[in-house]
């Protein structure tokens, strides 16, 4: 229970910041049209930080997978941030263990099966 307490607190966080970088960085870029740099620069630094944490924790031995504050900064407070992030550490985790093919597959799963998955329920919330 204490895990889940964890997670739920680092989303939390993780959501508020996302939700306040995002519209500084869209009130930054205003005038540049609605190409939704918020969003980027959201999942971008995500990324940057799950790599800087995955590595930190793999050359020197913590945050293991049952640890909490792995749990309240993998799972929570980055998975409140941003999935983008989860999915670029587990793309490079198959390349690193080389599954080449598997990272391909669920590069091309997750974008084409997300953006399939947004238009088919954009079309059902039209009807």
């Amino acid at each position: 229970m204490i895990t889940v307490l964890l997670v739920g607190a680092g989303g939390f966080a993780g959501s508020i910041l996302r939700y306040l970088l995002n519209r500084e960085v869209q009130q930054l870029f205003a005038t540049s049209g609605v190409f939704p740099y918020g969003i980027l620069v959201v999942n971008v630094a995500g990324c940057f930080i799950i790599g800087l944490l995955g590595g930190l924790a793999s050359a020197h031995g913590v945050l293991g997978p049952t640890s909490g504050a792995r749990s309240f900064l993998f799972v929570g407070f980055l998975g409140g941030f941003t999935t983008f992030s989860a999915f670029g550490f587990d793309t490079l985790s198959m390349i690193r263990e080389g599954a080449f093919l598997l990272a391909l597959a669920n590069v091309a799963s997750q974008i084409v099966l997300g953006l399939g998955a947004v238009w088919l329920g954009y079309r059902l919330g039209l009807l």
